[in-house]
């Protein structure tokens, strides 16, 4: 059983001082990483740029302390940019910080109650989905400061903000084009030329620059304050309280999904193994804190995991030191960093977005079945055209649906073939022959398959068609039924009142486990008897025959 402890106590036993210097390294180049995709990311949920980082500072510390990874490093990501501009737009900043507290409420319950690894029973349609329609999100509300248009008020709809655009075409600012332009290639090839410094970073400084030098007329990020300015919680009606908890679980979700995920790579790289469950409660207490603090939420990201773990970070110790890097960062360079360009940083998340949407992962689907397809277009096309929340939800139902038809399409009721209804049976022709056995006079055996769950319910019916007056016994083989629900066994129980009614016995063959404990459970035993109750087909075959002579 998974243990409920922080993975940095168990690793810090063996700790040594190259291992330090290592983890040193790693922090120190991953928080150079984070620095403008946390400014992006913040500047993209609407927020102002300090609260993405000070959420990166918090939470990489605070799931270092408490989390189940070795190397996780936890931030705002893209995935939370349109559930957060959503809540902010309906409920205000106040509105946020409460869906984040309960965010953060709910992960740590999560965790609690051992459901770590239930986040992977996810359908991964849904998820690429979901996470498509994320990236053609941020694509939308980047073209705003990519182009540099001005626009009083920009609408919260996809195709109104689409339409707007195309409205303010004659706004657009040639400068912040060309610019974003440069950033976009220099997003591309730097990758090429050297791996070590990100290319975000170099984007970035040279976008700042070229745009100072050049003194460019486009739009700057401004002044960021140092301190945390802590907006205060005010009382909300029960109505709202009860509107954000659906928001508050596409948070927790998206947190558990992609801190999970990543840790599960991470894992692959340094040989490990993550505790699921102690990581859920420290992204529960981070977000928890997060929200308290007017922050925006923060999960583990896959790229800056990587990051560290391919440059020798191996424990906690490295997001300790990817936060305290990133506090310096704030607390020295701030007065730089005003002048970055928005069209840069809406360069640098429009690349983001490309590298979400995963175009080979959609390709992928192209030769899936069509209803995998169909959960696939409907999760990613609700979550631009409408709402994140919605195309969860929609994309859970449906693929329930799916599976519940997949599995009563592989249960099946199905009649033996018996020998003395076989004429000239030649052994040497029929394949089958040599395995049919004897069954007595007034006897039907049929076999069932697949499980017996409420999808499957009306195929039990089958039993009562197609037997004739002569009939004394029904033996029912269940060796390949191997779980019944409640809906099943209701209907396993008409049918045994109908045989009653015509004076037919039903005796049940080989039913494994589940199948006889919900049979015991629900009294269907006694009425049934235990002695029509066998362990084997030929046990059954022999009561069969006592109960026809």
């Amino acid at each position: 059983m998974e243990k409920m402890k922080p993975k940095i106590f168990s690793v810090m036993k063996n700790y040594s001082k190259q291992q330090f210097m290592k983890d040193m390294m790693a922090g120190i180049i991953v928080a150079i990483i984070a620095l403008p995709l946390s400014i992006a990311f913040a500047i993209g949920s609407g927020v102002s740029a300090e609260k993405g980082i000070y959420s990166a500072i918090i939470s990489s510390i605070i799931v270092a302390l408490l989390g189940g990874s070795r190397v996780q490093i936890t931030g705002p990501t893209g995935a939370f940019i349109i559930i957060t501009q959503s809540i902010i737009t309906g409920y205000g900043m106040n509105g946020l910080m409460i869906a984040t507290i309960m965010a953060g409420v709910m992960l740590i319950l999560m965790g609690i109650f051992k459901l770590g690894k239930l986040i992977r029973f996810i359908p991964a349609p849904i998820t690429i989905g979901f996470t498509g329609g994320i990236a053609i999100t941020i694509f939308t509300l980047e073209i705003k400061d990519f182009l540099g248009i001005t626009v009083d008020k920009m609408p919260t709809n996809f195709f109104a903000k689409w339409a707007t655009y195309f409205n303010s075409f004659a706004t657009i600012n040639v400068s912040a084009v060309l610019l974003g332009l440069l950033c976009i290639v220099i997003l591309v090839v730097w990758p090429k030329v050297n791996k070590t410094i990100p290319n975000s970073l170099i984007a970035l400084i040279l976008g700042t620059s070229i745009a100072y030098v050049a003194k460019l007329d486009v739009k700057t990020l401004g002044m960021i304050p140092r301190t945390l300015s802590i907006p205060s919680l005010t009382r909300v009606s029960l109505d709202e309280l009860f509107a954000l908890v659906s928001p508050a679980f596409t948070i927790a979700i998206l947190v558990a999904m992609q801190a999970l995920l990543s840790a599960v790579v991470t894992d692959g790289i340094i040989n490990s193994k993550h505790r699921a469950n102690m990581e859920l409660v420290a992204e529960g207490v981070a977000n928890g804190i997060l929200g308290l603090l007017g922050c925006i939420p923060a999960t583990g990201g896959v790229a800056r995991s990587i990051a560290n773990a391919r440059n020798g970070g191996r424990t906690p110790v490295a997001a300790i030191f990817h936060g305290i890097t990133l506090f310096f960062f704030l607390m020295v360079c701030m007065p730089l960093i005003q002048f970055v360009p928005l069209c840069v940083l809406a360069a640098i998340l429009i690349v983001v977005s490309y590298n979400m949407f995963n175009v080979k992962a959609f390709l992928s689907y192209r030769k899936a079945p069509r209803s995998d397809i169909a959960v696939l277009i409907a999760s990613c096309v609700l979550t631009f055209a409408f709402d994140l929340v919605l195309a969860i939800e929609v994309g859970m139902v449906m693929s329930c649906i799916l599976f519940m038809k997949r599995m009563s399409d592989v249960t099946e009721v199905k009649g033996w073939t018996y020998l003395r209804d076989i004429d000239n049976l030649d052994e040497d022709n029929d394949p089958d022959a040599l395995n049919l056995k004897e069954v007595p006079e007034h006897t039907l055996v049929f076999e069932v398959s697949g499980p017996m769950f409420f999808g499957a319910a009306d195929k039990l019916i089958q039993l009562t068609s197609q037997v004739t007056e002569d009939i004394k016994v029904v033996i029912v083989r269940m060796r390949s039924v191997p779980a019944i629900d409640i809906t099943a066994l209701n209907s396993l129980k008409k049918v045994h009142q109908h045989f009653i009614r015509n004076n037919v016995t039903m005796v049940f063959s080989h039913v494994l486990e589940q199948p006889l404990k919900a049979m015991h459970k629900a009294g269907f035993v006694d009425v049934v008897g235990e002695e029509n109750i066998c362990e084997s087909l030929d046990a059954a075959l022999t009561r069969a025959e006592e109960l026809s002579a």
